[in-house]
């Protein structure tokens, strides 16, 4: 049987394993999803340990992202941005560490056919999220623009990712860099434990794509005031999904039951 699970504290509200188990029943592989919750001084024996006892891969979770950086061989993409949210444990030499949020986000944009080369993004929060998003829009061609509620934040970031800007979070800020915008993402965490948002509704408009990293609720009031002046929406699961989608296959070589998988997820919220 081959073990894969999820590392972080706390864990016990993740939505990954019902996700991932639908997939090996699906296509009949003998696995299991499994969550481990190691306290964050114990983080390099937690991956010591899987990789003695023959775990095949994990997700990482908050708060162990950027700290588990030190614990496995980053690929190149997971070095840029800085945190690691899937580990391999099939090669022969350490464990590699990849970070499948930037592609599962792509993912999630081009899912709803929404134009990446080209085009002008703005992306909200310079946290974790944040960091994934900017680089993988960056890479698709898209112009980064990042507004984070500490400034400073967002020139720091945008220091790192290709042709990005950093700005403020000012209603009138993201109103100017969004008149001409093609993308929106929330990355932060605005709208999951009330009815706010972090981007005035009078800002949007209906030639944007919008994406909320937020799927807990999945209809956000950023979204709903997106969907009212016509803007194309993408909730948070999809971007939950498809980092799932990447890891499943990174880890087991099998083209992934994506509908089986979404299915799955979405019946846990």
């Amino acid at each position: 049987m081959d073990v894969f699970g999820l590392l972080g504290n706390p864990v016990g509200h993740s939505l990954s394993p019902p996700m991932h188990e639908a997939a090996y029943d699906q296509l009949g592989l003998d696995a299991r999803y499994v969550t481990f919750e190691p306290e964050p001084a114990n983080l390099e024996a937690a991956i010591d340990g899987a990789d003695a006892l023959g775990i095949t891969g994990l997700n990482v979770t908050i708060p162990f992202k950027q700290d588990v950086l030190d614990c496995v061989e980053a690929d190149e993409l997971a070095a840029r941005i800085g945190a690691v949210n899937t580990i391999d444990f099939t090669g022969s030499g350490a464990p590699t560490g990849h970070n499948t949020d930037a592609v599962g986000a792509m993912r999630a944009l081009r899912d709803h056919d929404v134009t990446l080369e080209g085009a002008d993004a703005v992306v909200v929060g310079a946290g974790g999220a944040g960091r994934a998003i900017a680089f993988g829009l960056a890479d698709a061609g898209a112009t980064v623009e990042i507004a984070n509620r500490t400034e400073a934040t967002a020139h720091d970031l945008a220091e790192d990712v290709p042709g990005a800007t950093g700005h403020g979070l000012e209603a009138d800020t993201l109103a100017d860099l969004l008149e001409d915008g093609d993308i929106l993402v929330n990355a932060t965490s605005v709208g999951m434990e009330s009815d706010e948002t972090p981007v005035p509704a009078d800002a949007l408009h209906g030639e944007l794509a919008v994406m909320d990293a937020v799927y807990q609720p999945l209809e956000t009031r950023l979204l709903r005031d997106a969907a009212e002046v016509g803007a194309t929406t993408v909730d948070g699961a999809w971007m939950l999904l498809y980092q799932g989608v990447e890891a499943f296959e990174l880890w087991t070589g099998e083209v992934p039951p994506v509908e089986t998988m979404n299915e799955a997820l979405r019946s846990q919220l």
